[in-house]
């Protein structure tokens, strides 16, 4: 059995990108939840994952005597372990695209990331109203995004990136919550794509368990003060 190890999924978004693969592809696994107490050496977080991985770092999957990490890892690997759930795109021009896009996320978007982290029970539009007003690189990575998600649905025809779910979708999946966080404007075609998202199966059920999780983490969220 396939074993999956995660952070707190309220604020885990590369986990995210792996959890919502393999709930939506129905690939059997079995989930375990770290609570991210603190990344420093001597936290408990990082002493449970020093002992799977030499990162110490989630995601992190472990199939028998095969340990992967790093989230693009670990989904190139799920896609080889279950090539009959095609996780990618099947044609290799889409192909080619879907692992562009994915790689350009897993790499990039810096200021999106610094300054919307993810935080999927919480709802923060006057944060993103400042956050879309005084950060340049901010609407710059959201242009980019849009892009994206425009081109793509333009030349598949929807209702997902490449028609079908892939990994690509996964992988976008924690950027759509943060969209939904923040309120960042979006374009209708965009918007819609990020509300079809949210609706998915493996999505909803990361959602529902984030925000049952009620485990405010001040040093994830140092914008905000604890709610009553």
């Amino acid at each position: 059995m396939i074993k999956f190890y995660t952070g707190n999924k309220n604020y885990s978004s590369w986990s995210m990108r792996v959890g919502v693969l393999l709930a939506q592809a129905q690939i059997a696994h079995e989930e375990t939840v770290l609570r991210m107490d603190g990344f420093g050496p001597d936290s408990n977080f990082k002493r449970q994952l020093r002992a799977l991985s030499p990162t110490g770092k989630v995601p992190l999957l472990v199939d028998g005597d095969t340990t992967v990490w790093e989230s693009l890892a670990i989904v190139e690997y799920l896609a080889e372990r279950f090539p009959e759930k095609h996780l990618w795109p099947q044609e290799r021009a889409a192909r080619a695209r879907a692992r562009s896009v994915v790689a350009e996320l897993h790499a990039g978007f810096g200021a999106l990331r610094q300054h919307c982290s993810m935080s999927i029970e919480a709802h923060l539009p006057e944060v993103g109203a400042l956050i879309w007003r005084d950060q340049a690189g901010v609407r710059a990575d959201v242009a980019r995004v849009v892009e994206i998600f425009s081109e793509l649905l333009g030349r598949h025809g929807g209702p997902m990136l490449f028609g079908d779910f892939s990994i690509a979708d996964a992988y976008y999946a924690p950027m759509c919550m943060r969209f939904a966080t923040y309120e960042l404007p979006l374009p209708p075609q965009a918007q819609a794509y990020v509300e079809r998202v949210r609706q998915l199966p493996g999505v909803k059920a990361w959602v529902d368990a984030a925000r049952a999780e009620n485990d405010f983490l001040a040093f994830e969220e140092p914008y905000r003060l604890r709610s009553a």
